[in-house]
């Protein structure tokens, strides 16, 4: 090839999945990833929203991912995302949820719903601690028995996806979107020579050999890499905001705990001294109460002497 395509760049993954003329590159990418999840492979797919170079590449706003309709009314969305970020589960299960509640107008029965199948390609791990990188994600119970039968979503990671050896067409795809950029369409690898990744190395040729095509790519190569750059930027002032936040309410914390034990502190001391004039007073109520004692016998004595007296004098005039 005269330059090297990446097929994870959304206009060629949409030229490669969602274009009329690569319709079977589509059915065959389909069943790879669902042929556990389909009663019988698919024959044929209608392309719902089909890919139109110019209209696609002349707007930054063009819908990226591809959906399709089986012949029994079953929808399916593949959408390739390069970077990854914190809400991008809720984006798919939103987008799965959309979709799903699309299929019924006004008056339309719930029986007239049809499963919905999503698959995401992601570029950049999404899922940590996990060394697989097929997750198939479908609504079910504790024990693992499944709600209904509506679909689900599967997110391939192809950082993760590391095989050598090509074993099935699941992984002859992601090995395609992962490595797609190196191959050299005049000296493919023995895992490309099928009539699927040949036709699939076709497109990437046709972006790499027109010119017009190629400059097309460039520019929406260079308009993700921007936003790319934007959502990193985004991510990385959201981390630093959420770190401040963390340590302004750590700080905050230790605050209220040093103001808490100085209050503390403070009550304790209060009670010390408290109890100081607690005993203080009980120390002078009983000086007091041994005056007041001092002097009641000392009132006493007296009133004795006087009686003393008084019979002493009484005892002398009958004497005489």
């Amino acid at each position: 090839m005269l330059h090297a395509i990446d097929p994870k760049i959304d206009c060629v993954f949409k030229a490669l999945l969602g274009a009329e003329e690569n319709q079977n590159l589509l059915l065959h990418f389909i069943n790879a990833f669902l042929a556990k999840e389909l009663q019988e492979p698919l024959v044929s797919v209608d392309i719902l929203n089909p890919y139109n170079d110019k209209e696609f590449l002349d707007d930054k706003l063009s819908i990226v991912d591809v959906k399709a309709k089986d012949a029994y009314d079953r929808i399916y969305q593949i959408e390739i995302q390069l970077t990854s970020y914190r809400h991008l589960p809720q984006r798919m299960l939103y987008n799965w949820a959309d979709i799903y509640s699309q299929q019924l107008k006004s008056g339309d029965d719930y029986i007239n719903l049809k499963p919905t199948y999503a698959i995401w390609l992601l570029a950049e791990n999404l899922i940590p601690n996990d060394g697989h990188y097929v997750h198939h994600y479908k609504m079910r119970d504790d024990q693992g028995l499944t709600f209904t039968e509506q679909g689900g979503i599967w997110v391939l990671e192809l950082k993760k996806f590391n095989a050598d050896k090509i074993e099935s067409e699941d992984q002859r795809w992601l090995k395609f979107f992962k490595e797609g950029d190196t191959l050299d369409d005049n000296i493919l690898p023995d895992w490309m020579i099928t009539k699927e990744m040949q036709q699939a190395m076709s497109t990437l040729t046709r972006f790499s050999e027109k010119e017009l095509a190629y400059y097309r790519y460039q520019a929406r190569q260079d308009y993700l890499r921007q936003q790319s750059t934007i959502q990193y930027e985004l991510d990385s002032a959201n981390k630093s905001t959420a770190e401040l936040k963390a340590r302004l309410q750590q700080e905050s914390e230790q605050h209220k705990r040093e103001l808490e034990e100085s209050k503390a502190r403070l009550i304790e001391a209060d009670i010390r001294e408290a109890e100081a004039h607690a005993r203080e007073a009980e120390a002078h109520a009983r000086e007091v109460e041994a005056n007041i004692s001092k002097e009641l016998a000392l009132k006493e004595a007296q009133v004795a002497a006087v009686e003393i007296e008084r019979l002493k004098a009484l005892l002398s005039k009958n004497d005489q």
